[in-house]
């Protein structure tokens, strides 16, 4: 599970650089190639009047070139960033286009087991418009994503994963426990017993099975807790908490000092996600630490 080759993207803005930091850290201490990516665009116009294109039948040829140019300067500038940081880099990659389509096409190429992105940056043009680039990779890529957010991510860390018992979040446990190995990481683990309010005829109303989901949550977290002490692991804490799954992942994750949250890809609670868009989603836009999302499987 632990990625042996990683595509870093970067755009120079500050996200991007904790980014890259969170990608050398996880590149050096798990022996994983480093690929970089910087995805150059083309101007405003382009976007903004594409029937300007017509006017002139070599300004579009001549828009490209440019765009090529700017992005392989960009490119070098953060592959020095990278090696100062004392990153060694695979390969490095310029491309042209929309950033997100990018990265998960270059991704799948590549064969990378993880992508690094920030959580913001990446295109002002295409973030307006379109939403952040962050959140469409995490939902396209056919691999695992880390979103970098707030102190890069140093080792040995602190790591909180989430499990409900699904095949992705299996594949988050996984990744986590090797983490932890690999580095000397204290390993934290939670499961999230979900409210799901039960219609009661009799009193004509929702009541909350309060008793019944927490035991049933307890059993649970204590199965997997089990199954990673079996394997060797070992757990500094297992958590045990009640309400929205995403919610209470967010907020345990700033009280135990969390520097990287896993989480699996989907799973966690269908209501909720069915309602309100998947959990990882959630907690990838309000956690204050990076977050490494994991998919159940990789390229697939």
């Amino acid at each position: 599970m632990s990625p042996t080759k990683i595509l870093l993207a970067s755009d120079g803005s500050e996200e991007a650089l904790r980014a890259a930091r969170t990608a050398v850290e996880l590149s050096n201490e798990l022996g994983a190639e480093l690929h970089l990516l910087y995805v150059g665009h083309m101007p405003n116009v382009f976007y903004e009047a594409p029937g300007a294109m017509t006017l002139d039948p070599h300004l579009l040829d001549r828009m490209e070139g440019r765009a090529e140019e700017q992005a392989a300067t960009r490119l070098e500038e953060q592959a020095r960033r990278v090696r100062e940081a004392g990153g060694k880099i695979s390969q490095a990659h310029s491309k042209i286009g929309r950033p997100d389509v990018e990265i998960v096409r270059l991704a799948e190429e590549l064969g990378a087991d993880l992508i690094v992105v920030g959580s913001r940056g990446l295109g002002p043009l295409r973030r307006a418009l379109m939403g952040s680039v962050s959140g469409s990779v995490l939902h396209h890529a056919h691999t695992s994503v880390l979103v970098a957010r707030g102190q890069p991510l140093s080792f040995p860390a602190r790591i909180l994963v989430a499990l409900d018992g699904s095949e992705e979040a299996s594949a988050a446990v996984r990744m986590a426990v090797e983490l932890a190995d690999a580095s000397g990481s204290e390993l934290h683990v939670v499961h999230v017993g979900e409210m799901m309010p039960v219609y009661h005829p009799e009193r004509h109303g929702y009541l909350a099975q309060y008793d019944t989901i927490q035991e049933e949550a307890r059993r649970v977290l204590d199965e997997q807790v089990e199954r990673i002490k079996a394997e060797g692991t070992a757990v500094a804490q297992a958590h045990l908490e009640m309400g929205f799954p995403d919610r209470e992942i967010v907020a345990l994750g700033e009280e135990v000092g969390a520097n990287l949250i896993v989480v699996g890809s989907q799973g966690l609670g269908g209501i909720r996600r069915a309602l309100m868009g998947s959990v990882s989603d959630s907690v990838t836009r309000h956690a204050h630490c990076p977050v490494l999302v994991v998919r159940g499987t990789h390229n697939a």
